[in-house]
């Protein structure tokens, strides 16, 4: 499969190496200089959870070069996902699927409404603790679950043909019929731990251990579920809070990327992670508290 991958940061390096490892023709897409060089250079280098390997692929900055692709995942923070949208255009063929993998509500809508709903299918992706060790080395610390499925409807063939690409190469892959369930239950672990390691600058285990810390995190996990429970969507676990500290429990060293861009001094995701919550609360009545607060401190923190 020719896959192209818009957005080779920490987690899109992931992917474009164990995809590339797993016999694919894969482009890494990215306006790092600096990382595309070390890419065409050396290879890239991934290394953790997965094992360690050093793997040839194409690297470039202008997407024109890449031609048609089978696949394009697009990985960018979700404030990017429209100008890789347009940049993704250049490299779609009449079957061509675009695979939005992004944390937060809404990427995948927007994406569809620059390419088209019929092309843009929907992953998420937890359990990584991905980062960047330096240009075309990532490292990750986890190696969990790639979730993938339709926007709308049950799995399709596509989907299915996509999900045994992912797992030939290594991965743990699930195609879901239901994306709402996909969404949400990665959502819940995300708001549990992303904004208050952001505000802490602690890693994942710290805020497991402090238990002033955990309140505060379970406390944005249960809102999010009561969320989720009150749109009617379907989730796999009764117990948002043991389902947030399980995930966690395997990604202890961990820090979340919410907290890697604020000690880089890039844009948070703030919005669409623990933002999104109290808005969605508000539609049905409810409040979110807890994530509103934590919120307003990354945004403090960001400013």
């Amino acid at each position: 499969m020719k896959i192209a991958i818009i957005g080779a940061g920490a987690m899109g390096s992931v992917y474009a190496g164990i995809l590339g490892d797993g016999g694919n023709e894969v482009w890494a897409v990215d306006v790092w200089a600096e990382h595309v060089e070390a890419m065409r250079e050396r290879g890239l280098t991934v290394e953790g959870a997965s094992g360690s390997r050093t793997v040839r692929i194409r690297a470039t900055s202008d997407p024109e070069e890449v031609g048609v692709c089978d696949l394009v995942v697009i990985s960018t923070k979700a404030g990017d996902v429209e100008g890789a949208a347009v940049a993704a255009k250049t490299l779609l063929g009449p079957d061509t699927v675009v695979l939005p993998i992004q944390n937060g509500l809404g990427s995948a809508d927007r994406i569809a409404a620059i390419l088209g709903e019929e092309r843009v299918a929907i992953g998420v992706v937890g359990g990584f603790g991905a980062s960047m060790v330096g240009p075309g080395h990532v490292h990750h610390n986890g190696w969990e679950l790639v979730r993938l499925g339709e926007r709308h409807g049950p799995a399709t063939e596509r989907i299915r043909r996509i999900a045994k690409a992912w797992a030939h190469a290594g991965f743990r892959v699930q195609v879901y019929d239901d994306v709402d369930q996909l969404v949400w239950e990665k959502l819940i672990c995300n708001v549990c731990f992303s904004g208050t390691c952001t505000i802490l600058e602690r890693p994942i285990g710290y805020v497991l251990d402090e238990p002033a810390a955990w309140q505060v995190a379970s406390g944005c996990a249960q809102e999010a579920y009561e969320v989720a429970r009150a749109r009617g969507i379907t989730l796999a676990f009764d117990d948002p809070v043991a389902y947030a500290r399980a995930f966690g429990d395997k990604i202890r060293d961990a820090r979340p990327s919410m907290l890697l861009d604020l000690l880089a001094g890039r844009p948070s995701e703030i919005d669409v992670i623990n933002g999104a919550i109290p808005p969605a609360a508000r539609e049905l009545g409810l409040a979110a508290p807890v994530n509103e607060t934590v919120t307003a401190l990354v945004k403090a923190k960001s400013s």
